[in-house]
C-alpha cells in the first residue's frame, strides 16, 4: 500500500472490508485500476509479490493495458526454489508467443529486457516436456573492450568467462546440480560458437546469445546449424556491439536479409520491457536519450 501510494501520489485508507481511495481524480482512477488488476492476480495465482505490484504500477501509469495483462500470463517453468518464471510485460508475451509460433526467432532488445533468461526458460521448458531431446547454448568470443590478456588452463577453461553469464541463468532456471547432470550426459552443452562449425544439430533447442558480436559469416554459419525438430533463439542487444566499427554486424544483417522469410519471426523489446532493477530502466533511458540528441554544430573558423 506505501508503494502504490508513493508512486501514485494518492493516500489508501481500508474501512473494514473496502478501501477509501483520496488523491486527485485521475491519480485516485490508477489506483482503482491498478488494485483491481491486483486482485485479478491473486484470484489467478493466490500470490502476489513486491515486484509484481512495480511491474502492475509501471503498466498502469504509461497506460499500457498489455503490461498489466501480461502479469496473468501462464509461467512457463517453476524454478527449484519455487519461483514461477512467466513474460512480465506485453514485449515478453509477444516474444514466448514468437518461438512457440516459429523455429526461428531474433530478439533484440537493450540490457535486461530477459532475453537470455525467457530463451533459457523456453529451451529448458521444451526438453522437460520432450519437444527436443538437447538444449546448444553458444556465444561468440568477444571480448567488451578490455584486453584481458592469457588466461590459464585448457580451452574450455580459457572460454569459460565468457559462457559464465549462460551458466547463471541456467542455474537460475534449473539448478546447479541438475544443470551438472545434463552437462555431464551431454544433454546440454555451453560452447563457444566457434565450436559449432560443422555441425548439424537435430532435435535440438538452439538458443545463439550476445548476436550482435558476430560477424555475417559466423551468424550463417551459425543459423545453417539447425537439424530436423530443432527450435533456434537468436539473442542480442545491437546498442552493445564489441566488433571493430569497420565490421557489420550479422545480427543486424541476418534480421535485414531474413525477416520476411516464413517460419521466422524478429521480436524487439524495448526500455519498457525491462525487468531488472528500477534502475536500469532509468539508465538504459537516458542513454538513448543521449544518442538521440543532434550533435552540436561546428562553428567554422
Amino acid at each position: 500500500m506505501k508503494l502504490i501510494e508513493e508512486q501514485l501520489g494518492v493516500q489508501i485508507v481500508p474501512r473494514d472490508d473496502q478501501l477509501q481511495i483520496f488523491g486527485e481524480e485521475a491519480a485516485a482512477e490508477d489506483a482503482v485500476e491498478l488494485l483491481k488488476r491486483l486482485l485479478t492476480i491473486i484470484r489467478r495465482r493466490q500470490s502476489l509479490s513486491e515486484q509484481d505490484i512495480k511491474y502492475a504500477l509501471r503498466a498502469v501509469q504509461r497506460e499500457a493495458a498489455d503490461d498489466a495483462d501480461a502479469l496473468l500470463s501462464e509461467a512457463l517453468l517453476v524454478t527449484p526454489r519455487g519461483k514461477p518464471i512467466r513474460p512480465k510485460t506485453a514485449g515478453q508475451v509477444e516474444y514466448v508467443q514468437a518461438v512457440a509460433d516459429n523455429d526461428v526467432v531474433f530478439c533484440i532488445g537493450p540490457a535486461g529486457t530477459g532475453k537470455t533468461y525467457l530463451a533459457m526458460a523456453l529451451a529448458v521448458s521444451a526438453m522437460k516436456e520432450s519437444r527436443v531431446s538437447r538444449i546448444v547454448l553458444t556465444r561468440p568470443i568477444v571480448q567488451a573492450g578490455e584486453e584481458l590478456g592469457f588466461l590459464p588452463g585448457d580451452i574450455m577453461d580459457k572460454v569459460d568467462p565468457y559462457l559464465r553469464p549462460v551458466y547463471d541463468a541456467l542455474i537460475y532456471v534449473m539448478g546447479a546440480d541438475r544443470l551438472q547432470r545434463h552437462l555431464r550426459r551431454g544433454t546440454i552443452e555451453v560452447a563457444p560458437l566457434a565450436y559449432m562449425r560443422g555441425r548439424t544439430l537435430d532435435d535440438a533447442f538452439i538458443v545463439l546469445d550476445e548476436a550482435q558480436n558476430t560477424s555475417i559469416g559466423q551468424m550463417k554459419m551459425a543459423l545453417t546449424r539447425m537439424g530436423l525438430g530443432s527450435k533456434m533463439i537468436i539473442t542480442g542487444d545491437i546498442t552493445q556491439v564489441d566488433l571493430p566499427q569497420s565490421a557489420q554486424p550479422g545480427l543486424v544483417h541476418a534480421i535485414e536479409v531474413l525477416g520476411a522469410v516464413p517460419g521466422i519471426a524478429v521480436c524487439r523489446l524495448t526500455g519498457n520491457d525491462i525487468v531488472r532493477h528500477d534502475l536500469v530502466q532509468r539508465i538504459v533511458r537516458a542513454y538513448e536519450q543521449e544518442s538521440s540528441q543532434p550533435e552540436p554544430p561546428v562553428e567554422e573558423q
